[in-house]
């Protein structure tokens, strides 16, 4: 009996050692997004941007971010590159990275994540993450053109009622706060 509490003890022992050993690492956390715009009919620009997050309790090291797939035939890139290399990401730290592409060619195209790979002290083998997905993009769709007064046909239907709400009651402050004619005129009529 003395021996299985034993056995049992050094069990639930090195099962803590071992959770407390994992739980000692990097957690790296990876947003991506792209937005698009057009420079000019015909062209399409997209703006890459990727935000790094290391949610462990370890630091991580020789991280290096890759974001190559752009197909070459379809995407050109104009400013940035697609990869990036950090030395350390320590925990509770933030990393950005941001390139821009350029294509000319219509149609849909569905993103891969990022792939992040990084090295942790206690284990010989790069670890990987992934970075979050983007969803299907319709390059160079046609969108219809946005109308001259559609911002304030916007800021109405948002705030309109806001805005009469607060009209009202500025104008029944209004009324009860300024002084009436005709108690002004009682009051002249008094002191002759």
């Amino acid at each position: 009996m003395a021996r299985s509490i034993l056995f049992l003890l050094a069990a639930l022992l090195s099962a803590s050692a071992a959770i407390a050993a994992a739980a000692d690492v990097p957690f790296l956390v990876a947003h991506k997004k792209v937005s698009l715009s057009r420079p000019k009919p015909g062209v399409e620009r997209l703006a890459v941007s990727l935000d790094l997050y290391n949610q462990g309790s370890a630091t991580a090291y020789d991280v290096s971010i890759n974001d190559d797939t752009w197909p070459k035939e379809a995407f050109e890139l104009i400013s940035g590159e697609v990869s990036k290399t950090l030395e350390r990401l320590d925990p509770g730290a933030t990393a950005s990275h941001a390139f821009v592409l350029e294509t000319k060619v219509q149609g849909r195209f569905q993103g891969s994540p990022a792939v992040i790979k990084y090295r942790v002290p206690t284990k010989a083998a790069l670890q990987e993450a992934y970075s979050t997905p983007i969803l299907a993009l319709d390059i160079l769709a046609e969108r219809p053109p946005e109308k001259k007064f559609e911002w304030a046909k916007r800021l109405v239907a948002k705030y309109g009622s806001l805005v009469s709400v607060v009209g009202l009651v500025g104008t029944f402050i209004y009324l009860v706060a300024s002084p009436s004619k005709s108690s002004g005129a009682k009051a002249s009529k008094k002191r002759r």
